[in-house]
């Protein structure tokens, strides 16, 4: 009888897909995979993106896999890598890790930092929130940022975003003091989310400075139009991070007319 995998008791925010990769990003995984994927112990064999709980992301580990203990950079969820490599290329003083749970995504970031012959980047395909609840030791990350997360529009999958409480503590902790998490969103609904887990959470700060317009109850997939007819209020928000390219994902939003918003949270000493 097959020993059943270790459940991971937190809900994860992806479904898996098909893992075939086109001849192109095959030969970038054949290539660069044992240079930049890390070989993070699972919490089970048949659990390959759990994240054992054992494992201990300090400065030790990030000196034997850079080469160096320069500040370290955590992107969640990178997609094709746009946003992650060119921050690596443009600031060779920091540590960048790329953590995302596709194949194809990985696949594509393997290819861009390969061509770019980028030595400061590693890649960990894991279940982000995993990597966070056990494997950071306290302070060890300088920043973290989410860009554009799975929005799960509709209502019952709501719970399925990333962007949770749980997260955020195990954020706050793996930050140093004063660190950074980057939040972005082109969906307005989410936007209300972010509000609604961060903006009153103790040892956060939120650092925006500009006010947006949002509907205060939540709409969901086929209904996002009725938000216009629902009770607004204001929030604050940030200017976009002028680190931040503007990604091929970004571009489809924007072309469809959506509101790009952006967060700036820090990590505060709780009151």
């Amino acid at each position: 009888m097959q020993e059943k995998p270790e459940a991971w008791r937190g809900i994860v925010s992806f479904v898996r897909r098909s893992s075939t990769l086109p001849a192109k990003l095959q030969k970038a995984w054949d290539e660069y995979s044992d240079q930049y994927v890390l070989d993070i112990p699972h919490a089970h064999e048949l659990r390959e993106l759990s994240v054992a709980p054992d494992f201990h992301f300090d400065a030790a580990y990030i000196e034997r896999n850079w080469g160096n203990n320069n500040p370290l950079v955590v992107e969640i969820g990178t997609g094709q890598g746009e946003n992650i490599a060119a921050a690596a290329l443009r600031e060779p003083e920091r540590n960048f890790l790329a953590v995302e749970v596709y194949v194809q995504g990985v696949a594509h970031t393997l290819r861009r930092i390969g061509n770019e012959h980028i030595d400061n980047l590693r890649i960990a395909q894991v279940n982000a929130p995993e990597l966070f609840a056990s494997a950071f030791t306290t302070g060890i990350v300088d920043e973290v940022w989410t860009y554009f997360p799975d929005p799960w529009p509709k209502m019952k999958h709501h719970k399925r975003r990333i962007v949770q409480p749980a997260l955020a503590a195990d954020i706050h902790r793996s930050l140093k003091k004063n660190g950074l998490w980057r939040i972005a969103t082109d969906i307005d609904d989410y936007a209300l989310h972010v509000h609604e887990v961060m903006d009153e959470l103790p040892g956060w700060k939120n650092l925006g400075d500009q006010q947006v317009s949002l509907a205060i109850e939540h709409v969901g997939k086929g209904s996002a139009d009725e938000a216009e007819q629902l009770p607004h209020a204001l929030f604050t928000e940030s200017q976009r991070f002028d680190g931040r390219v503007v990604t091929s994902f970004e571009k489809k939003g924007l072309d469809k007319g959506h509101t790009i918003h952006d967060f700036t949270y820090q990590a505060v000493e709780e009151n």
